[in-house]
């Protein structure tokens, strides 16, 4: 069970698939006291509710509440919001932009003013157009209002790379950063297992594993898992589920954990008004500082292209 406060609350907004799957996810791992699911679909969310209230005794000691009445939310320390357009099978997050920024413009006023003192975070995809949209629509600070960004697509990036060589994940040390999305990508040049440089990890013949093609393929297995998943179940949900109780645990816990969030960048490596994953500090001020890590070129470059491409669509929405 995670180190949490003594009363605090964690509300979610949708009760879709991944709406639901977060919920369950805080549940199980006690990530807060309260957990509340607000969706306008009543008897969805009524049902949801139910259903995860019917497993309570084999959970944590956290309780399920919510509905649809914006109230369930009042008093909350994190709001997640998971609302909106769906991704379809071969669809990119940024096609979503438009619709969901429409959805957030209407949803988060109402948000505010039953949680002012709450920290936001976005799921909803794009959810690094998001982060910059909710933070000129809420006038909320900086450190208050991110998104889940790559924290999943690390968890992924670390699942492949420990499937590689047969050792667990939580032995790989290693980040994506950028937009989560389609220009995404992993920091190789600071990436280790144990303590050993991952770039020059050899097997048990003394060979190098990793050569730049293996490393551009396993990127590229990261990138491409959302649409995979997407086309075989229509969603993704467990792991993101997973993924988002993780980031609430740091926050309510004060545990000033180094995960790849994404917010409002500042002359990050020369990059301003641009929301963008990157190694962060999470605590119980939401994103309390961005480290700057070390990036060799051609991840600079990779860096001012993630930005590049999420501008453009900020700039054709008017963001």
């Amino acid at each position: 069970m995670s180190d949490i406060a003594t009363t605090t609350k964690l509300s979610i907004v949708g009760a879709g698939s991944v709406g639901s799957s977060l919920a369950y996810s805080a549940l199980l791992r006690g990530s807060a006291n309260t957990v509340a699911l607000y969706d306008l679909n009543t008897a969805k969310v009524d049902a949801e509710v139910l259903d995860l209230a019917h497993g309570s005794q084999y959970m944590s000691q956290s309780q399920i509440i919510g509905g649809s009445d914006v109230s369930c939310v009042a008093g909350s320390d994190i709001v997640i919001i998971t609302a909106g357009a769906r991704q379809d099978p071969g669809q990119s997050r940024l096609d979503l932009a438009g619709t969901n920024v429409e959805i957030l413009s209407s949803l988060l006023p109402q948000l505010l003013e039953q949680a002012p003192n709450a920290i936001y975070m976005l799921v909803t995809n794009p959810c690094d157009v998001l982060t910059t949209a909710a933070m000129k629509i809420s006038g909320l600070p900086r450190n208050r209002v991110l998104s889940s960004g790559t924290v999943l697509d690390t968890s992924r990036l670390r699942w492949l790379v420990g499937r590689e060589i047969g050792l667990s994940p939580r032995s790989v040390h290693a980040m994506m950063v950028g937009e989560h999305g389609d220009t995404e990508f992993a920091l190789w040049s600071s990436a280790s297992i144990g303590q050993a440089p991952l770039i020059e990890w050899e097997d048990e013949d003394g060979r190098r594993v990793f050569d730049e093609a293996r490393l551009d393929a396993l990127e590229a297995e990261v990138t491409g898992s959302a649409y995979r998943v997407i086309q075989g179940k229509g969603a993704t949900n467990y792991a993101i589920g997973v993924a988002g109780a993780r980031i609430v645990e740091a926050i309510l816990g004060d545990q000033k954990a180094v995960l790849p969030v994404s917010t409002l960048l500042d002359g990050y490596h020369g990059i301003s008004g641009v929301a963008l994953s990157v190694p962060s500090v999470v605590g119980r001020n939401g994103v309390e500082r961005t480290l700057t890590f070390p990036m060799n070129e051609r991840e600079e470059a990779k860096l001012t292209k993630s930005a590049e491409a999420l501008l453009a669509v900020q700039k054709s929405l008017g963001i």
